[in-house]
């Protein structure tokens, strides 16, 4: 503990020895008990997560493979199938970066498949309008459907998120959800509009 107290303090740019009470050592106390709030399942997805390089085009997108897709990679796969199949890449990507950082949140539940389906069930209480509907939830484009699924396995994978600035929300250009009104807008792309969630606010 010592040897990183320490480090902590060459880090901070201090010299002498670094006390039980001094403002590095509390700010490392605080560091410390955010981390242990951090789900390990969470956390290791953080230090193993990949950088993966993205281009927004249909023609990179069908180079790369589809593979097997996991449970939460399934769940954005269908997501962005019901939700995004007419976007463009771009908008399928984007669409998808709200999914994830939703799940990085901590208004939201932590895993792809809680989010997508977050009040399913309930009439007019379900977070994305595929899952309450009322519709069946029948894929009946594979070549749509294989579009998505490497844009969710790539997502799920990794993949940076730099289109919508951290966006929680979105709706399309038809839509004038209440909401939207206290929300930042950060970005449209195709024909939707992505927000970002302010952090006094909450909402499930």
């Amino acid at each position: 503990m010592k040897r990183i107290l320490w480090a902590a303090a060459l880090a901070a740019g201090l010299t002498g020895p670094v006390m039980a009470d001094s403002p590095v050592t509390q700010l490392m106390a605080q560091e410390a008990r955010a981390l242990r709030a951090v789900p390990g399942d969470r956390m290791a997805s953080y230090i193993t997560r990949p950088e993966i390089g993205i281009d927004y085009s249909r023609d990179w997108l069908s180079q790369q493979r589809v593979g097997t897709l996991d449970e939460n990679a399934r769940c954005l796969a269908e997501a962005l199938y019901f939700e995004a199949r007419g976007e463009s890449v771009r908008g399928q990507f984007a669409v998808a970066e709200v999914i994830l950082n939703r799940v990085d949140s901590t208004a939201f539940p932590d895993t792809v498949c809680g989010v997508i389906h977050q009040g399913t069930g309930r009439k007019y209480q379900c977070q994305f309008t595929y899952t309450c509907d009322g519709h069946p939830d029948n894929i009946a484009n594979k070549t749509a459907f294989d579009q998505v699924s490497r844009v969710a396995r790539l997502m799920v994978a990794g993949a940076p998120r730099r289109l919508t600035d951290g966006a929680t929300h979105y709706h399309t250009r038809a839509a004038n959800p209440r909401w939207a009104r206290a929300f930042p807008r950060t970005a449209t792309i195709g024909v939707h509009h992505f927000y970002r969630q302010p952090t006094q606010l909450s909402q499930n």
